[in-house]
């Protein structure tokens, strides 16, 4: 019974592998954040090993909702298109106080964007994309290779492998641990996990069936159909709804699992006899938690691994597409001796700032939606009540802040604004998207961001570029470390050797508050490292060397 069949991926025998030296780069786990992990280390030339314990793709929806900025990294790693195509994309959420509503939300108000605020898509499906992409670029994918020992030494990591013929020791030069919230690697490293695990239990029920509820995010507080608890209700793909039910903590979580508890909570709630069937069902305690620090010498830890959310608020895979698209890059310019090792300290000092940031959120969300004291719940109830009718308490309702992107202001990388600028491209931002031309057909800003350096230079025309900065362009592409340069202009043109976009609806230059000779230096996670009105070569060598640690 269900709308999936789950593939079984083929075994090989580690003969290859034995006394076959050191990896370069291995990574654990083959879940959604560990494929991004290798999947982006093969588009930046490394060879990377992939070990995961199982054969398949995960059990159940699990991480169903991906937001716009994982969908823009997904688009870097070539499986945007497909994960859209496949997916159930979504703009607007609604949260109901008993039968009314309260409160509305769109997450992309404004046009002029390639991917809309969320997709609900089945983790599993998402992680069948990800295995065809990673074989597709030559990454090496060894399942039922059970990690059972990690060793690490200084300028290496040993590992044991316990796989179907037996046990296997590998050394790694660096090691990239994606294996989930329980990670025996980290276990098996004595490092701790901090935070909060809140009491209280949720159902996720996948049902499939036939319903014309739109797509969007509903959620209830204290729904008819299930008095004094709250429940979500996401459209996926497949004719497959998700649901979450709030149980209480004193749910015991084997009963409440069983179809002749979980049916009759379902049928209450569609309040019709239209047919379904139960996929998948499963029990989660909401918990609040991360590392000390990502990096552990020359293991990093990314995703669940490092660091966990509840799920209200679609923080967890979300969160983990970032931490790789900021760890790759770093990690190729340490592999191929183009940056210190220190850069990799950036890593986890960047996202243990978003991890934080995320667990505040996450927290503040938890507290509203399961108030641990009854003047907790009377507030939140008055908040509820309010909402009906006075906007000003629909901005306290949380029902869960929904991921956004890490906005990495206080990086180190960063270069500090010389010069006045407006908006919200400050350095560290993630790049806003945008329409643009190029050579007569249509497309999107972003996706001729990424994968390396790249300077952003806005001019009225090709034509405006003079030869001193055709000269100046030319001597940043041939530096240790390229830059690529991209022009965009209000009318068009070519440059021979250059990528040239039109501005043909002017919103690219609106939100990067660009004037004829603005510059931006954007990172390879589409991240803005610094920005000037002006090209002047010195002062983005010394950002590029400040972003790379090489100052």
């Amino acid at each position: 019974m269900g709308s999936y069949t789950y593939p079984r991926f083929p075994y090989t025998a580690p003969d290859d592998l034995k006394g076959s030296g050191r990896h370069p780069l291995v990574v654990v786990g083959a879940g959604p954040v560990g494929l991004a992990a290798a999947i982006d280390a093969r588009l930046q030339g490394l060879p990377v090993l992939l070990l995961d314990e199982d054969d398949s793709v995960s059990v159940g929806s699990r991480a169903v909702c991906y937001a716009k900025r994982a969908l823009e990294i997904l688009d870097r790693l070539g499986v945007g298109d497909a994960a859209c195509e496949k997916g159930v994309g979504w703009n607007v959420g609604r949260t109901f106080f008993g039968e009314q509503e309260v409160y509305r939300f769109d997450l992309v108000p404004e046009p002029g964007h390639k991917r809309p605020g969320m997709i609900n898509l089945q983790q599993y499906h998402l992680e069948e994309m990800l295995v065809a992409r990673a074989r597709e670029l030559g990454v090496d994918m060894r399942w039922k290779y059970k990690v059972v020992s990690v060793q690490p030494r200084a300028d290496h990591v040993l590992l044991r492998v316990e796989t179907p013929d037996g046990l296997l020791d590998l050394e790694a030069d660096w090691l990239v641990a994606a294996d989930g919230a329980r990670s025996p690697t980290r276990r098996m490293l004595g490092l701790d996990i901090e935070g909060r695990i809140f009491m209280d239990r949720f159902l996720i029920a996948d049902v499939v069936m036939k319903a014309d509820y739109p797509a969007e995010r509903w959620f209830w507080f204290d729904p008819p159909f299930h008095r004094n608890q709250s429940v979500l209700l996401h459209k996926q793909s497949d004719h497959v709804w998700r649901i979450d039910f709030q149980l209480g903590w004193d749910a015991d979580p084997e009963e409440e699992k069983k179809p002749g508890n979980v049916i009759p909570r379902i049928q209450a709630m569609l309040g019709d006899e239209r047919p379904f069937e139960l996929e998948w069902v499963s029990i989660y305690t909401f918990q609040c938690r991360r590392m000390k620090d990502f990096r552990a010498g020359r293991v990093l830890f990314v995703g669940d691994a490092a660091h966990q959310v509840s799920p209200f608020g679609a923080r967890g895979a979300n969160s983990g597409f970032q931490d790789t698209d900021d760890l790759m890059w770093k990690l190729a310019l340490v592999m191929t001796g183009r940056a210190p090792e220190r850069l990799l300290d950036s890593y986890s000092q960047d996202r243990t700032d978003a991890a934080d940031e995320n667990l505040a959120n996450s927290t503040r969300s938890t507290d509203f939606i399961t108030p641990k004291s009854r003047a907790s719940k009377t507030f939140r109830n008055a908040v509820l009540d309010l909402a009906r009718e006075h906007p000003f308490a629909r901005k306290l309702v949380n029902s869960g802040r929904l991921s956004v992107p890490s906005y990495l202001v206080d990086s180190r990388l960063n270069t500090p604004d010389a010069e006045p600028f407006a908006g919200d491209m400050v350095p560290g931002a993630p790049l806003l998207d945008a329409p643009v031309r190029e050579m007569g057909r249509g497309g999107w800003l972003l996706d001729a961001m990424g994968g390396c350096f790249k300077l952003l230079v806005f001019a009225p025309s090709s034509a405006s570029i003079t030869p001193a900065q055709r000269d100046a362009i030319a001597g940043l592409a041939q530096g240790p470390i390229p830059v690529e340069t991209v022009i965009v202009t209000t009318a068009g043109g070519e440059l021979s050797g250059l990528r040239v976009l039109t501005d043909a609806q002017g919103l690219a230059a609106q939100r990067y508050d660009a004037t004829a000779g603005t510059c931006y230096l954007i990172r390879p996670d589409q991240h803005v490292a610094a920005r000037w009105r002006q090209l002047d070569a010195t002062r983005v060598r010394a950002a590029l060397a400040r972003a790379t640690c090489n100052a």
